[in-house]
C-alpha cells in the first residue's frame, strides 16, 4: 500500500468521487509511492488546491482534479449535473493544470532537482464519457472516466510516458518534497487560524487596529510610527486589504523574506478582490516585471544596482500594471535610492497612496532613507503583542514610550555566560524549555551576530522558501536571526547574544529580538557586554527577573 498523507483522509459526502478516486489509487499504487488529498499551495497571493497528488519515485508526480455527478461539454461549456441541479464549471482540465504548475513553480525552489516529471488529468469517477470525445484541450488520455477507475494508476503511467522528457523524481527528493508539501499545509491552516482570530470583532488587536484604520480613512498618505508589540504589521495588512478592496491597484511589500510569506499565506485566506496585485519584498518586484536575474550577485547589486534597474523596468511597464496604493512595513529597513525607485512603480507619482509603518529603533540595518513625499505622521502609542514584564524589560530601548494593555506572564529569564559560551548555552535553554512542557514549535532561538549552525544547514538544505514554510508550520523550533525576524513572533524566545556585526546596532538588535517574545523571553549572552549594548535599565529589568541556569545538555 502507498504512503498516505494524511493516513484517513476525512472524506465527506461532497467529496465522495475524491474517497472512489483515492481507493481506486490506494488498490493500484505501490509501496513506495506517496499519496496527498486536498494539498493546498500559495504563490503570489493565489491559493490552490490539488485534489489528489500521487508523487511515484521512478514514475514521476501526477496532480488530479476529481470531479463528482456527472460530467459533460455543451457548447464549449463544462457542466456538473448531480442528484439536484445542473451548473456550469471551470473546466477541469485546466484547473488541474494551473494546480500542477503551481506545484513546479513551488517546488522548483525548494528541491534541487525540482518535482521532476509531472502531469496533470482530471478524473470523473462517476461519468461515462461519449467513445468519440474530443476536446483540444482536454485531450482523452489526461481525462480518466468510470470506465477506466479500476486502471487509473496505468493511466497515469501512461500521461507521464506521453506528455513528460522530464526525468522522474527520485525516492530521496520525493521523501524531501512531502515533507516540504505537508510543512505548507500546516502553515496555511495555521494562517486560516490567525485570520479566523482577527475576524473576531472581540480580539483586542482586531479592535484597536480597524479603530486605527477608521481614523485614517480619509488619509491618502501616513506614516505611522510605532514601538514593537504595537500591531504595526497587522495594521499594514489591514490597510493592504482595504486599499484593495475599494478597487485601488495595491502593493504590500516590505524587506524581509519572510515577513512576505506571511503577507502571502495571511491574504490567501481574503476574498480575490481584496487581495493586494502585489505582495512579497521590496527586491521582487523588478524580477515580478520581467527583469532577468543576474548570474552572480554581491551585496552592493541589491542596494544600489536594483533599485536603480527596478526603476528603469517601471518605465516600460504598462500603467495598467503599476500601483494606485502602496503599503511599506517595516519601512526603516528601506534604503534612500529604494523609496525614489518606488515612487516610479505608481500610476501617479505626483499624488500617490503610501502608507508606511515603522519604528526607528528596529533600524538594525547599516543604511537609511526616507519616502520622499510629505507623509501625516500618527504614532501607535500602546503595546498590544507582550506579556508585560518583557514589554517593560525592552521599554528602555523603545523608541516611543508605550502603554502595556497586556497582563504579566513568565518572568523574564537571563543567563549569564562567558561569551565563547553564548550559543551552546542557548542551546541548552531550548532544550530545558522543552523539558518543561513547551511545545517546540512556539519557541524561537535569535542570534544577534553569527547565524546559528542549525539555521545554516536548515537553508542549505532546502533553500529560503522551505526554511520560512517550517517557521510558520510551527512544528519544531525555529532557528533565526534577528535580522530576518521583524514582524514576526513565537511564545517563547531564546535571544543569543552572540555579539553584532555593528556595534552600533547591538542595542536594537536586542531590542527587536526581545520583543519577538509574547509569553516567556529568555536571554543568553555575556552581563557586561549586554550591558554596554542596551544600557544599564535593561540589565536592571533582565536582573529582576530570574536569573536562569538551565540543565546543560
Amino acid at each position: 500500500m502507498p504512503i498516505l498523507h494524511p493516513d484517513s483522509p476525512a472524506f465527506t459526502a461532497d467529496t465522495g468521487a475524491e474517497k472512489a478516486v483515492w481507493d481506486a489509487l490506494v488498490a493500484g499504487l505501490p509501496d513506495n509511492a506517496l499519496l496527498i488529498h486536498g494539498q493546498r499551495i500559495t504563490s503570489d497571493g493565489q491559493e490552490v488546491e490539488i485534489d489528489i497528488l500521487v508523487i511515484w519515485p521512478g514514475f514521476g508526480t501526477a496532480v488530479l482534479e476529481v470531479k463528482g455527478g456527472t460530467i459533460s461539454l455543451e457548447d464549449g461549456r463544462w457542466m456538473q449535473s448531480g442528484a439536484r441541479e445542473t451548473h456550469e464549471i471551470d473546466s477541469p482540465i485546466a484547473q488541474a493544470q494551473r494546480a500542477k504548475h503551481a506545484l513546479v513553480d513551488y517546488m522548483q525552489p525548494r528541491l534541487g532537482t525540482g518535482i521532476g516529471a509531472c502531469v496533470h488529468m482530471a478524473v470523473f469517477p462517476y461519468t461515462h464519457l461519449p467513445s468519440a470525445w474530443s476536446v483540444p484541450d482536454a485531450p482523452r488520455d489526461l481525462v480518466v472516466d468510470a470506465t477506466q477507475l479500476d486502471g487509473v494508476v496505468g493511466r497515469i503511467v501512461a500521461a507521464l510516458r506521453a506528455h513528460t522528457h522530464h526525468p522522474p523524481i527520485g525516492e530521496a527528493s520525493a521523501d524531501a518534497a512531502v515533507t516540504q508539501l505537508r510543512r505548507t499545509e500546516r502553515a496555511i491552516v495555521n494562517h486560516q487560524s490567525l485570520a479566523d482570530m482577527l475576524e473576531d470583532k472581540g480580539n483586542l488587536l482586531t479592535a484597536e487596529q480597524e479603530r486605527v484604520i477608521e481614523l485614517l480613512q480619509y488619509q491618502h498618505r501616513a506614516e505611522l510610527i510605532g514601538g514593537a508589540g504595537s500591531g504595526k504589521t497587522n495594521l499594514a495588512i489591514l490597510k493592504a486589504r482595504q486599499f484593495a478592496r475599494e478597487g485601488e491597484r495595491t502593493a504590500l511589500m516590505c524587506y524581509s523574506r519572510g515577513l512576505a510569506r506571511h503577507f502571502l499565506l495571511l491574504s490567501a485566506t481574503w476574498p480575490a478582490r481584496e487581495r493586494p496585485a502585489y505582495i512579497g519584498t521590496f527586491h521582487r518586484l523588478p524580477f515580478r516585471w520581467g527583469l532577468e536575474p543576474p548570474e552572480a550577485v554581491n551585496p552592493e547589486y541589491f542596494e544600489t544596482e536594483l533599485p536603480r534597474r527596478l526603476a528603469e523596468v517601471a518605465a516600460g511597464v504598462p500603467e495598467a500594471e503599476r500601483f494606485d496604493a502602496v503599503v511599506v512595513d517595516e519601512a526603516q529597513d528601506f534604503g534612500a535610492s529604494w523609496w525614489d525607485a518606488l515612487l516610479t512603480c505608481f500610476r501617479d507619482p505626483a499624488d500617490p497612496r503610501l502608507y508606511v509603518f515603522t519604528d526607528a529603533h528596529q533600524r538594525i540595518f547599516d543604511r537609511a532613507g526616507a519616502a520622499p513625499v510629505e507623509l501625516n505622521p500618527f504614532v501607535l502609542g500602546e503595546n498590544l503583542r507582550n506579556a508585560r514584564n518583557i514589554a517593560l524589560a525592552f521599554a528602555p530601548l523603545a523608541s516611543v514610550h508605550q502603554r502595556v494593555r497586556n497582563d504579566v506572564g513568565e518572568p523574564v529569564r537571563f543567563v549569564d555566560v562567558d561569551p565563547g559560551d553564548v550559543l551552546g548555552r542557548a542551546d541548552d535553554a531550548v532544550e530545558a524549555l522543552i523539558g518543561e512542557g513547551w511545545d517546540p514549535g512556539r519557541i524561537a532561538l535569535l542570534t544577534t551576530g553569527h547565524r546559528h549552525p542549525e539555521q545554516v544547514n536548515r537553508i542549505d538544505v532546502a533553500g529560503n522558501d522551505a526554511y520560512w514554510d517550517e517557521f510558520f508550520a510551527g512544528d519544531d523550533v525555529f532557528y533565526g536571526h534577528v535580522r530576518n525576524f521583524k514582524g514576526l513572533e513565537r511564545s517563547a524566545v531564546v535571544v543569543a547574544f552572540n555579539g553584532a556585526h555593528d556595534a552600533e546596532l547591538a542595542g536594537h538588535l536586542l531590542y527587536v529580538g526581545m520583543s519577538r517574545a509574547t509569553s516567556l523571553l529568555v536571554v543568553v549572552g555575556p552581563r557586561e557586554e549586554i550591558e554596554a549594548a542596551a544600557g544599564v535599565k535593561v540589565m536592571t529589568e533582565l536582573d529582576s527577573g530570574t536569573a536562569w541556569c538551565p540543565p546543560e545538555a
